[in-house]
């Protein structure tokens, strides 16, 4: 068996590469955690924080899933801090810019549910579906891997080094293993280390305040008035936010996390598609508008585990739109790996970054 490293460095301090700091430190191993502009900076700070127990069951990403949803209940407990986990009901609706649908509910609506939507399915329980703050998140993991010995670095990662470690502001910082975990940033290295294509899928999505509404959270069938089919989705946080998103953007995407630009016409379109569901939502204002790339791959599947021909070297990226539901289960499986030669709690191999 391979010795265990000492010192791993990981480049990425969004939700995926602080879960994998995180169980890394928890074993006992030093890590620095590089990142370039700030912790969950970018999709990691502005997603949904949607969970959900079994909507990948028909996939590769099933069991890897079921287990990222059960850590993220031992995680709330762990941590220690409220980062808005909770359980949620969910529901599908549909809804028009202008016009109603015709037909009635397929099922009895939540009372605020009182807009011109028609609901058409419950998806979920608070069994089966829940949701995290998705920076808080992220910054917990992160304060839970430096509560065991991690350290927080500020710079930019310029090369992966096949001696061991990585380059960042020009300084060699060494180390016996690295994990790139930079989202859809990771795809600047995928060339120069040999691994499937990885890009970033733009998407905008608002914040809105003033609105007090329960825990469920809504899946949209919506068509603007220019015929435009969207599916907005709705999530209510404990805070008193609510948050929209839903509009794909093909923009390419910006060298830095702090060079994403906002559309504010499809922010707008967000928040009135909200306030087509509810009253409530509709009285409500924006407080914020974000846009974010997701890491996504060709096939679909995240890249998990060793990457080919560098010693020393792992990759933790391409979640898509699952980022924040599977990282726990990614950040301890990546960290078995890396500590114990094999990961036991999910099986990684068809996250292989070796795979064509």
């Amino acid at each position: 068996m391979a010795t265990p490293p000492r010192h791993v460095v990981v480049c990425g301090a969004g939700v995926v590469g602080a879960s994998t700091a995180y169980f890394l430190a928890r074993r006992g191993v030093a890590v620095t955690l590089v990142e370039r502009s700030g912790v969950a900076c970018a999709a990691s700070g502005k997603s949904g924080g949607f969970l959900a127990l079994d909507w990948c069951d028909d996939s590769a990403l099933g069991p890897l899933a079921r287990a990222s949803f059960a850590l993220h209940a031992e995680l709330a407990r762990e941590l220690k801090t409220d980062y808005g986990y909770r359980g949620m009901d969910t529901f599908m609706l549909a809804a028009r810019e202008r016009g109603r649908l015709g037909g009635g509910h397929r099922v009895t609506p939540p009372s605020w549910l009182d807009g011109d939507g028609v609901v058409h399915a419950a998806l979920g329980t608070s069994e089966t579906t829940a949701q995290v703050h998705p920076a808080r998140f992220t910054q917990a993991l992160v304060d839970g891997a430096r509560a065991h010995g991690a350290t927080l670095r500020i710079g930019v990662v310029e090369d992966v080094l096949v001696s061991g470690g990585v380059r960042v502001d020009g300084a060699e910082l060494s180390a016996d293993a690295v994990v790139v975990a930079m989202g859809p940033w990771t795809g600047r290295f995928s060339k120069a280390l040999g691994l499937p294509r990885v890009r970033g899928l733009k998407g905008y999505s608002v914040t809105l305040v003033g609105a007090k509404v329960p825990a469920h959270a809504l899946f949209v069938d919506y068509r603007t008035a220019d015929g435009r089919a969207l599916e907005p989705e709705i999530f209510p946080r404990p805070d008193g936010d609510v948050y929209v998103c839903g509009m794909a953007d093909p923009a390419p995407l910006p060298d830095r996390p702090e060079d994403v630009t906002v559309n504010d016409d499809a922010c707008g379109v967000l928040a009135r598609a909200a306030g087509r569901v509810s009253t409530s939502l509709a009285a409500a204002r924006i407080d914020r508008r974000q846009a974010c790339y997701r890491p996504v791959t060709d096939d679909n599947l995240p890249l998990l585990g060793r990457i080919p021909g560098t010693r020393g070297a792992y990759v933790a990226t391409g979640h898509g739109p699952w980022g924040m539901l599977n990282a726990p289960a990614s950040g301890l499986a990546l960290s078995e790996l890396i500590v114990d030669g094999r990961a036991t709690s999910v099986d990684l191999r068809l996250f292989d970054p070796a795979r064509r």
